[in-house]
């Protein structure tokens, strides 16, 4: 069988690899190279027990000071854009316990997935990604924030969830680089199995394992349209011509609506903004975290993969715009010098954009779409947790194709 998939970020690779693993002829098309869209400069965490989806109740409360503070990590600039609109009253719609906790079920079980595949990966092609095990700490500055999470970490115990919380003490125990800071951490959720690893180099990695095995890419090609036969798509129309499969696979993150819209679907999945900083480390070990931190407060990552420190975070609902104002990166640096001060030099920032493709509940959107051509999957719509689901995902899609 010969299946086409579009998009080459971590959810398109990770899907060509699956493919491939189970004897399928693969074609990846992609407009840019690999990795180089919200795969490049992510979070770089792995975190298979940090999957509650931003639309929760508690969103209610906290949205006055998300829109209005300056400091805000959240941004919204509505758009003369009614798929903005439709999307924005959606998530709205799912700002509430009970589809919070069914959506954090669903993909806690799908995380699981993901890292048995991923890890399966990683043993069996040893690609050079800096992957690290050290756990993750969920950084709390109130008795209150902490509480909340207490209660988060307890339900999804019930689903196999390992986790632990924390006093300040503890925190600067498991990471001292944290020793400086610990006055104020009222508390904080430790997870001791999350990982870390650079999503660029890995898919960097992939696409030399899966050309070496005959999987052709489409680099530089955009995707315009497809050529329909009946309930079937016989080609994907692109820059470079036409691309004819017996199966297609849409996995272009942000840009599958625009995409899915030219045959007539319309998918949930809209660009969520985040920025990011990669500095280099300095020599002073004791001041460069080694466990993977999150300040739930300024809702920022920290993640070391190999010499270097990733720092991440904000979301914004403004459309595609690739800028990066110098405020976001400010931002960014401010934190780390507020937690991590003597972590790096500060002199390289590498400043980095990307455009989460997200769905108002979180979940992603995988496998044939209702109104959709017969031979269509979708594969998109992961958010934040495109890197810790992708292998997820991906093995659904190989299922539906080829059943091992």
């Amino acid at each position: 069988m010969q299946v086409c998939v579009l998009g080459a970020g971590i959810v398109g690779l990770a899907t060509a690899y699956e493919l491939q693993q189970r004897g399928l002829q693969v074609t990846v098309i992609d407009q840019a190279q690999p990795g180089t869209g919200a795969s490049g400069g992510n979070g770089a965490q792995l975190s298979y027990s940090y999957v509650q989806p931003l639309a929760d109740a508690s969103i209610w409360r906290q949205l006055p000071r998300l829109l209005l503070s300056p400091s805000s990590p959240l941004k919204l600039r509505p758009q003369w854009d009614t798929h903005q609109w439709h999307w924005g009253l959606a998530f709205l719609r799912a700002c509430n316990r009970h589809t919070s906790e069914r959506s954090t079920e669903r993909l806690l079980a799908l995380a699981a997935l993901s890292r048995h595949r991923f890890e399966a990966m990683l043993q069996s092609e040893s690609i050079d990604c800096d992957f690290s095990r050290t756990g993750k700490l969920v950084l709390y500055d109130t008795p209150a924030g902490l509480a909340s999470a207490q209660r988060q970490m307890e339900l999804q115990r019930a689903w196999g969830s390992q986790q632990q919380a924390v006093s300040a003490a503890r925190c600067a125990e498991i990471e001292p680089a944290l020793q400086h800071y610990q006055h104020r951490i009222a508390g904080a959720i430790y997870t001791p199995s999350e990982c870390a690893a650079d999503c660029l180099k890995l898919c960097q990695g992939l696409q030399a394992v899966l050309a070496a095995r005959g999987v052709r890419f489409l680099l530089g090609a955009r995707v315009q349209g497809f050529v329909r036969q009946g309930r079937r798509i016989a080609a994907v129309r692109t820059s470079a011509g036409a691309v004819e499969a017996q199966q297609f696979v849409l996995a272009l993150g942000s840009h599958s609506h625009p995409v899915a819209r030219t045959l007539g679907l319309r998918l949930p999945v809209y660009p969520l903004k985040g920025y990011s900083i990669t500095l280099d480390t300095t020599e002073a070990s004791a001041t460069v975290p080694r466990v993977n931190v999150t300040d739930a407060a300024r809702k920022v990552v920290f993640a070391r993969i190999g010499h270097r420190l990733r720092v991440a975070g904000m979301a914004e609902l403004v459309g595609h715009d690739a800028r990066i104002p110098p405020a976001r990166i400010e931002s960014l640096c401010q934190a780390t010098r507020a937690l991590f001060p003597g972590c790096s030099q500060f002199e390289e920032l590498r400043p980095w954009t990307g455009m989460r493709p997200a769905t108002p509940t979180g979940l992603p959107v995988v496998g044939p779409h209702a109104s959709g051509p017969a031979n269509l999957l979708l594969n998109t719509g992961h958010g934040s947790l495109g890197f810790t689901l992708a292998f997820g995902t991906a093995a659904q899609v190989a299922e539906l194709l080829a059943p091992a």
